[in-house]
């Protein structure tokens, strides 16, 4: 175990909404965050860079056009205000956890430097975190990063799963709620409910994402929900913070 305690309230974090090469599929970008009984608060991605609200240029010179754009980008859809509609500064962060590189899940981790940072140890090999293309625009922060290989339990109802695949060292996650409820938090690994019929196609490596995401199913109770990375379907119907799941 990583921490003491378990999961007492996961909240969905609404951290933007991103129109995908010209319409093909307008998509939402999840965040989560955990509070355990012992009042530690869990932080799974961080969203877009905040400077992508305040400085209009940034967006072209990370070249997100050749992916998409971002749709109507506001404070409360960055990580820190997101957080803020729960009472929460970045700086009451006890845990950050991050499924992969890519830059609608990496953006503001410069913000959370200051608690452990806990990724698999093939992202955390990147010499700077995977963004988009080719574009390596921000560093790894000067942090305490927990790297795992394997199914590891940060506390009682939270467990982490690499799910090589989308990128070669994504992560996703096991949640057990006190409720008795448990949602998987599939992250890319399972993008959206076509991505499977379809190969998983926008994978770096389509043949182990496959694999991956039946190994992830294959962990979690029948009852399980699945939060899929970015199902277009899906995401309006998902309670978001400041409304627990």
């Amino acid at each position: 175990m990583i921490l003491p305690g378990r999961i007492a309230r996961l909240y969905i974090l609404d951290l933007g909404l991103f129109e995908v090469r010209g319409g093909e599929r307008v998509i939402g970008i999840p965040g989560y965050l955990m509070q355990t009984d012992r009042g530690q608060n869990i932080l799974f991605d961080t969203g877009f860079p905040p400077g992508y609200l305040t400085d209009p240029d940034r967006p072209a010179q990370d070249g997100l056009p050749r992916f998409g754009r971002l749709i109507d980008f506001r404070h409360d859809q960055t990580a820190e205000g997101a957080l803020a509609l729960l009472g929460l500064a970045p700086r009451d962060i006890d845990l950050v956890i991050l499924s992969h590189g890519h830059i609608d899940h990496v953006g503001s981790l410069p913000l959370f430097a200051h608690a452990p940072i806990v990724l698999t140890t093939r992202e955390r090999a990147e010499p700077a975190p995977l963004y988009f293309g080719s574009a390596r625009p921000i560093p790894w922060p000067e942090a305490l990063y927990h790297q795992i290989d394997a199914d590891t339990p940060v506390c009682e109802g939270l467990t982490l799963i690499p799910t090589p695949g989308h990128t070669a060292g994504h992560l996703s996650a096991l949640v057990a709620l006190p409720d008795g409820r448990h949602v998987i938090l599939a992250a890319d690994a399972i993008n959206r409910a076509s991505e499977p019929a379809e190969g998983f196609a926008d994978a770096d490596n389509p043949a182990a994402a496959q694999a991956s995401a039946n190994y992830l199913l294959s962990l979690a109770p029948p009852e399980a929900i699945l939060i899929y990375g970015h199902e277009p379907t899906q995401w309006p119907v998902l309670p978001k913070a400041p409304k627990p799941w």
